[in-house]
């Protein structure tokens, strides 16, 4: 199978259940968004350990976002072909995040002052993903989709992302007022 298809020579993508957008478009925009914090997700994974708790939480969120990024690559008149969970982000989802915060937060102080990134690889690599799906965030949310989770759950998805990096700095995180 070759990975070149010329279909988007001409600027142009194609959509879930069909239809083509410009590669400029604010759903491809998003979706290069979310893509881009995918992929940062996934380098923080090549940082953990194989059967890492933070290795499978993150197999998981990845995943998610092919769910999120179908519903954005979706023509609002699709959407009634969406499926929850699987095409279509839902409450459920977001409602695993939070229970993924705070399970990590139980199991360390949450800094009260602002944090310096960098305290080893894993945490520095979580911060950088956590700033990507803020941005990708923020352009969703000119993006409105109708009765849609996308934009909740990607602010519940930055805050994991931190809550995460704080649990993987250990017990010796540094605050800014510490320096």
């Amino acid at each position: 199978m070759k990975i070149y298809t010329r279909g988007g020579d001409d600027g142009t993508t194609g959509l879930y259940f069909g239809g083509r957008v410009q590669k400029s478009s604010e759903p491809i925009e998003v979706n290069g968004a979310v893509d881009e914090a995918q992929a940062m997700l996934g380098w923080a994974r090549s940082l953990c350990e194989p059967e890492s708790r933070l290795n499978e939480l993150l197999v998981t969120l990845e995943r998610d976002l092919w769910v999120l990024m179908a519903e954005v690559a979706t023509l609002p008149a699709n959407r009634h072909k969406l499926t929850a969970d699987k095409s279509l982000v839902t409450t459920e989802m977001i409602a695993r995040l939070e229970h993924e915060i705070d399970a990590l937060s139980e199991e360390i102080e949450m800094p009260s002052e602002f944090v310096v990134p960098g305290e080893n690889q894993l945490a520095a690599a979580l911060d950088v993903a956590r700033t990507v799906i803020r941005r990708a965030e923020r352009i969703a949310v000119g993006y409105p989709l109708e009765e849609s989770f996308v934009v909740g759950y990607l602010n519940r998805l930055s805050d994991l992302a931190w809550t995460m990096a704080r649990w993987a700095e250990g017990p010796n995180h540094r605050t800014a007022r510490e320096h």
